[in-house]
C-alpha cells in the first residue's frame, strides 16, 4: 500500500489478522488513556488530556471503520463472522471507556484549571461534550447506580448489532411462473434466481429492494403482492422482536436511573429539538397538514382503481402498483421506461459532475488503491484547483448474499487536525443495492433509485470534505436530526430538468431523457405525496412512542394501534418493527427524517433563486455546511448559511400543500 489514503490491504486480509488489528487498537488505547489518567491534577493541559483523549482513541475509530466494516460487506463468510465478532467487541470497549471514573476524574480536573476556561471555539466545544456525556453516562450518580447504567449500555450494543445482523442474514420471498410475471420486463426477470421442480422453473422474488420494490409496484396481481408484503413485514423474523422489546426495556431502564422520564426525552436532549415535547408537537402538527392531503389522494387512488377493474379496493401492498398505474396513465410515466435513461455508469458521470462543478472539487479513480470486493471502485478527491489528494470515498454499488441490505453511507477513516498540524484525510464508503449489470444490458436505475444514490453521496461529501479540527465533530458527526439535512437538500438535483437532461442517456441508443418525460416525472412528483408523508409520520410516530411515558412493552400491538396513520388498516400476523433497522441508531431519532427535511428543502431555495449548478452557492454551501461538520450547532449553520432564520414553507410546497 503506497498512499497514505490506503487503509488496509482489504484483498489479503484474514481473519486472524483483523483480530490481532482490533486488539492492537484496543492495546494502544489502553496505552493511550493510561498515560492520561496517570498525570497528576497540576499537570493537565488541553494538549496531554483532551488531545491525548482524541489521539488514544482514533486506533479503535479505525478498527471499527475499516476493519469491523467488514461485517456489513464482505463476501467471505469467516471474515464476516470476524468482523461481526469485533464490531460488537469494539462497541462494548467504548462503552466501558466511556464509564471509567479514571478518565473521567482526568477530564474533570483539567475542566477546573484556568487553561480550561479559557478555550474558545472547538476546543471548549470538545471539551463541553465530553463531561455533557458523562453526566449523561450517570457520572454524579452513586457507583452502584452507574454501574448498572454501563451494564445496560454494553447489553443494548450486543442486542443492537444481534438485531441487524438478522435482518441482514434473513432470506425469504416467493416463488412464481414465468406467467405470474408477465408485465415485468424481461431484463428484469432473468436476474431472478431459478428452480426447477416437476419439470417447472419457478423464479424466485426476494425481499431485496432491486426486486421487491419494482415488483410491488408493477405485478398486476394483488395476491402475489400481498404474499411478498407480508413476508417483507416479517424481515428479521420474531427473534427481532423479542430483542426489540428488551432493548426498549433496557432504554427505558437506562433512562430513568438517569433521571429522564423516558428514553425519548434522553435522547432528544442533545438534539435540535431539544425535548421530546417538541418532537411530539412537530409530528402533531405536520400530521395534521398531511392528513388532508393522504385523504385525498387515497380516494383519488380508489377512484382510478374502480376505473380499471371495478372495484374500489386498495390494500396496503397495493398502493404502489396503482400509484404506478397513475403514473403511467396521467403523466405517461413508466418508471421502467424511464430506467432506460439511468444506466449506472452515466448516472455516476453525472452525480460526479453535478458534485464537482457545485462543491469546487476534483474525483479521480484510483484504480491501485486496496478494496474488499472486486466490484467496489475507489476514488480520490481533490480541490478543482489542483493539488494533492485531500480524502477518498469507495463505492460499494451491488447487492451481493448476506450484505448490509439497504443504502448508506459508512466512515471509514475521520477528518481531524493532527498535532503536527496536518491533516487526518478522511475516507468513506458508499453502499447500496442497485441492479447488477446482465449479459444483455448494464446496471440501471429507476429514478427513485437516482434519487437515493444522490442522496447517499451528499452524506460521502459530508463526511470527506471536513474540515472539523476535532474527531469528535468530523463529517456527519453533527445533532442526529440535522445529519440527513445536507443529503436531502441534495436530493433536489434529481428533479431539476437541467440537471436531469445533462447525464441521463438511453443505454442503447445515447438519447437524453425526452423532455416529455422529464416534464411528466417533475409533474408527478407530488402525487400521492401526502401518502407517502404519512408513512414517514407513522414510522417516527412509532418510534418515538416506543421509548416515551406510557409504552405497555408490546411493540406489536403498538404498530396496530398507530397503523391507520398510514390510511391503511394493520395487516394481522405481521411485525414490521422485526425488520426496521432504524430503531437502533436512529432511536427516539427516526424523527429526523422528517425535521432535517424541512431545513434541507429551506436551503435549496438559495439554489433555486441563484440556479441549480450554481457554483457561488455551493462554494458557501462547503464552507458553511459541509466542512464545519459538528463543529457548530445545527440551527447556527441553517442560519448562517440562509441569512435569515428558517422557515419550514419549502417543505409544504415541496409536499403539496401549499
Amino acid at each position: 500500500m503506497g498512499s497514505d489514503l490506503d487503509l488496509v490491504d482489504w484483498e489479503r486480509l484474514t481473519p486472524e489478522e483483523l483480530g490481532a488489528a482490533c486488539q492492537q487498537a484496543i492495546d494502544a488505547c489502553d496505552a493511550g488513556v493510561g498515560a492520561i489518567v496517570r498525570l497528576a491534577p497540576g499537570e493537565r493541559t488541553y494538549a496531554n488530556t483532551m488531545l491525548a483523549l482524541e489521539d488514544a482513541t482514533e486506533p479503535v475509530a479505525l478498527a471499527s471503520g475499516a476493519y469491523a466494516f467488514l461485517a456489513y460487506v464482505s463476501a467471505d463468510d469467516s471474515l464476516r463472522v470476524a468482523a461481526r465478532e469485533w464490531d460488537e467487541r469494539l462497541d462494548r470497549y467504548l462503552v466501558g471507556l466511556a464509564f471509567r471514573e479514571d478518565l473521567y476524574e482526568a477530564v474533570r480536573q483539567f475542566a477546573e484549571s484556568d487553561e480550561a476556561q479559557a478555550l474558545t471555539g472547538e476546543d471548549a466545544r470538545y471539551l463541553a461534550f465530553e463531561l455533557r456525556d458523562y453526566r449523561r453516562n450517570g457520572f454524579g450518580l452513586p457507583r452502584e447506580q452507574r454501574e448498572r447504567v454501563r451494564q445496560l449500555m454494553d447489553e443494548l450494543a450486543v442486542i443492537g448489532i444481534q438485531f441487524r445482523n438478522n435482518i441482514d442474514d434473513y432470506e425469504d420471498g416467493i416463488e412464481v411462473t414465468r406467467e405470474q410475471l408477465a408485465g415485468m420486463p424481461e431484463a428484469w426477470v432473468e436476474r431472478l434466481r431459478t428452480v426447477e421442480r416437476d419439470g417447472v422453473v419457478y423464479y424466485r422474488v426476494s425481499l431485496d429492494y432491486p426486486e421487491i420494490q419494482p415488483f410491488m409496484a408493477n405485478c398486476p396481481d394483488s395476491e402475489l403482492r400481498r404474499q411478498l408484503f407480508e413476508k417483507d413485514q416479517r424481515k428479521g423474523g420474531r427473534q427481532n422482536v423479542e430483542l426489540l422489546e428488551r432493548a426498549l426495556r433496557l432504554r427505558q431502564e437506562a433512562a430513568e436511573l438517569l433521571g429522564y422520564a423516558s428514553w425519548a426525552d434522553y435522547r432528544t436532549e442533545t438534539r435540535m429539538a431539544g425535548t421530546r415535547q417538541a418532537v411530539e408537537e412537530f409530528l402533531a402538527d405536520l400530521r395534521a397538514k398531511v392528513a388532508v392531503k393522504a385523504e385525498r389522494d387515497l380516494a383519488e387512488m380508489r377512484a382510478f382503481a374502480k376505473e380499471r377493474t371495478g372495484s374500489d379496493r386498495v390494500e396496503i401492498w397495493d398502493w404502489r402498483y396503482w400509484h404506478n398505474e397513475q403514473l403511467k396513465s396521467r403523466y405517461a410515466f413508466d418508471d421502467f421506461e424511464v430506467a432506460q435513461y439511468f444506466p449506472l455508469d452515466a448516472v455516476v458521470d453525472g452525480l460526479f459532475a453535478v458534485y464537482q462543478q457545485v462543491l469546487g472539487v476534483r474525483f479521480a479513480e484510483n484504480t491501485t488503491a486496496p478494496r474488499w470486493h472486486p466490484e467496489v471502485r475507489a476514488f480520490d478527491i481533490s480541490d478543482a484547483e489542483g493539488g494533492p489528494p485531500f480524502a477518498r470515498f469507495y463505492m460499494d454499488l451491488f447487492p451481493r448474499p448476506n450484505k448490509y441490505g439497504h443504502a448508506a453511507a459508512f466512515t471509514l477513516r475521520r477528518g481531524r487536525r493532527l498535532r503536527d498540524g496536518s491533516y487526518q484525510k478522511p475516507v468513506s464508503a458508499i453502499v447500496a443495492n442497485f441492479t447488477k449489470p446482465s449479459a444483455t444490458q448494464p446496471s440501471l436505475l429507476r429514478h427513485s433509485e437516482v434519487v437515493t444514490f444522490f442522496h447517499e453521496f451528499g452524506h460521502i461529501m459530508h463526511q470527506t470534505l471536513t474540515r472539523a479540527e476535532r474527531a469528535r465533530f468530523s463529517g456527519t458527526q453533527t445533532e442526529r436530526d440535522f445529519v440527513e439535512a445536507p443529503s436531502q437538500m441534495l436530493e433536489h438535483w434529481c428533479w431539476e430538468p437541467e440537471v436531469l437532461a445533462s447525464f441521463s442517456r438511453h443505454w442503447q441508443t445515447g438519447e437524453p431523457l425526452p423532455r416529455h418525460l422529464v416534464d411528466a416525472m417533475v409533474a408527478a412528483k407530488n402525487l400521492n405525496s401526502g401518502i407517502m408523508a404519512a408513512r414517514q409520520i407513522f414510522f417516527a410516530t412509532l418510534d418515538l412512542r416506543y421509548h416515551s411515558p406510557g409504552f405497555d412493552g408490546d411493540s406489536t400491538r403498538l404498530v396496530e394501534e398507530l397503523h391507520p396513520i398510514t390510511g391503511f388498516p394493520y395487516t394481522p400476523g405481521t411485525h414490521f418493527q422485526s425488520g426496521f433497522g432504524h430503531l437502533f441508531g436512529y432511536d427516539a431519532g427516526y424523527y429526523g427524517y422528517l425535521w432535517s427535511h424541512v431545513f434541507g428543502d429551506d436551503m435549496y431555495t438559495l439554489f433555486e433563486a441563484a440556479g441549480p449548478l450554481s457554483a457561488e452557492v455551493g462554494r458557501r454551501y462547503r464552507r458553511t455546511i459541509l466542512e464545519r461538520g459538528g463543529s457548530v450547532d445545527g440551527q447556527v449553520l441553517v442560519r448562517e448559511f440562509l441569512g435569515r432564520e428558517p422557515s419550514n414553507e419549502a417543505f409544504l410546497r415541496g409536499l403539496g400543500l401549499t
